[in-house]
This record gives C-alpha cells, sequence and structure tokens, in this order.
C-alpha cells in the first residue's frame, strides 16, 4: 500500500515536500515515481527514481525545481518541490512500477498511491 502526504497550499515562489510511504510489502527494489493530474488534464508523469536511488528522471517542466529522493530505510519517497508555480497545482500521485527504469506511460506501472492535493496561489 502507497501512501502519500504532505500536500497543501502554498504561494508561488515557495516550497513544498510530498511522501510516499510503503507499508506491508518493501519497494525498495522497484522504481517509485509521482505523476501529477490537474483539473480538466490528464494525469502525467513528475519524476521517478531506482531502488538505489542513483537513477532519477524528471518531466521537463519539473527540472531544475523538484527533486525526488528516498529513504529505503523509511520505505518513503520524496518529492521536494522549490520554486512552485501555479501550473504545478494538481492532485500528486505516487506510484511504483516493477522495472529497471521510470516510465512516463502511467499503464507501465503496477500500483498507485491516493492523492495528495497541491494548491500553489499566484
Amino acid at each position: 500500500q502507497l501512501q502519500a502526504s504532505g500536500g497543501g497550499l502554498v504561494q508561488a515562489g515557495g516550497s513544498l515536500r510530498v511522501s510516499c510511504a510503503a507499508s506491508g510489502r518493501t519497494f525498495s527494489t522497484y522504481i517509485t515515481g509521482w505523476f501529477r493530474q490537474a483539473p480538466g488534464k490528464e494525469r502525467e508523469f513528475v519524476a521517478g527514481i531506482d531502488w538505489s536511488g542513483g537513477s532519477t528522471a524528471y518531466a521537463d517542466s519539473v527540472k531544475g525545481r523538484f527533486t525526488i529522493s528516498r529513504d529505503n530505510a523509511k520505505n518513503t519517497v520524496y518529492l521536494q518541490m522549490n520554486s512552485l508555480k501555479p501550473e504545478d497545482t494538481a492532485v500528486y500521485y505516487c506510484a511504483v512500477r516493477f522495472g529497471a527504469t521510470a516510465e512516463a506511460s502511467e499503464s507501465l506501472w503496477n500500483y498507485w498511491g491516493q492523492g495528495t492535493q497541491v494548491t500553489v496561489s499566484s
């Protein structure tokens, strides 16, 4: 089970960190990622990280502003979001994929957590 948390309301230019905690089976050997879905839009890939934390991938829209990291001892993956923009407003979902690489297509991910709302005010 994946539990996302940490969303909230923040002003443009601010920062927020969302977390994804896994319970039950650990996910240290999987790819873990974050997706987001804004109102009226399709869900899109944001970032992904491999089990070691040594390989990460980001959507172009968040590169240089967001950082994904993981703490396998806590079974938790984090998404640090800096320099937030109103267009980052969305429900953020974490997901796990049984594979070697992060993929942008949500159909290639195996487990999903519930979302956490991030709202960036202008």
